[in-house]
């Protein structure tokens, strides 16, 4: 026997059951509006963003987006002069900057500089580790003074600073750490085998961090940038052969623009993302997903 509505009535329940199961679906039911991710979820304001290498390139454009989010930005580069031009420059856009001027390769100033920030500016909120160079050159040929200073600045750095930085925010039991990796911590080319071996330590000392770290409510995770043009990659741009072969090989079809990596670095230093850690997210058009 069915009910006019069709239902059968030994699997309707009581009365009471229904109410109870409307209750439920009631609760487990929420407004689209409320259930959508809110924006503020990804809003910045206040919090104090320490950004490595940021006097140009990627890190001046993370930096930046950072900014426009709303985070008080602390910029830094071992170049007094430039970082100070590049701290104008955001600061006509009406954003809050700090300079630091240090070097991420030596721990003594790293330690120096994050006991300055947290005591003039207050406690790092945000870290991003960017700093870092590229020297080409057939692995036969390379010097081991140029891989102790690639290695140096690609990595080493990232542990001091993530370390220095870490420390202040495990009693805190909050943070965010991005460590700028690479496509190279994943692909490998001709002529870049230091760079690349650097790049894919990134991305596991990213993992490793985030293991020992998460516990104590520490979110790190890294950004995989594809190929930008930037000052570091301004040989490849110029290079006429290669910027066809990348174009070809990339999804999207072009080189990325360094504005392009602002919304993944919001996202990862925001409260939309406080359960992801570990993670590299590749921004590179495509290059990691094809063979």
């Amino acid at each position: 026997m069915q009910t006019r509505n069709g239902a059968n009535p030994a699997s309707t329940g009581s009365t009471a059951n229904r109410g109870m199961a409307g209750s439920a679906i009631a609760d487990a039911v929420v407004p689209a509006a409320a259930a959508a991710p809110s924006l503020r979820m990804f809003q910045l304001g206040g919090r104090i963003a320490l950004v490595t290498g940021s006097s140009a390139g990627i890190g001046f454009a993370i930096a930046r987006a950072l900014g426009h989010a709303g985070a008080i930005l602390v910029v830094n580069g071992r170049d007094r002069q430039r970082l100070a031009g590049a701290a104008a420059a955001l600061q006509a856009e009406g954003l809050e900057v700090r300079q630091q001027v240090f070097d991420v390769t030596d721990r003594d100033a790293v330690l120096a500089a994050v006991d300055a920030i947290e005591r003039e500016v207050g406690a790092i909120d945000i870290l991003v580790n960017n700093a870092g160079m590229q020297r080409r050159g057939p692995l036969e040929d390379y010097e081991p003074a140029t891989w102790q200073e690639l290695m140096r600045t690609n990595l080493d750095s990232v542990f001091f600073v993530g370390q220095a930085v870490a420390r202040r925010m495990i009693p805190r039991r909050r943070g965010r750490i991005i460590n700028v990796c690479s496509v190279q911590s994943e692909l490998g080319r001709p002529g870049i085998a230091p760079y690349t071996a650097s790049k894919g330590a990134v991305k596991m000392l990213t993992k490793g961090m985030a293991i020992d770290w998460g516990p104590h409510g520490l979110n790190v995770n890294g950004i995989g940038p594809g190929y930008f043009a930037t000052e570091l990659n301004a040989a490849l741009v110029k290079d006429e052969q290669f910027s066809s072969w990348l174009v070809g090989r990339t999804p999207s079809g072009r080189w990325g623009q360094v504005d392009e990596l602002g919304g993944a670095a919001i996202f990862l230093a925001s409260d939309a993302a406080s359960f992801v850690n570990g993670h590299v997210l590749y921004v590179d058009g495509g290059v990691t997903a094809r063979l």
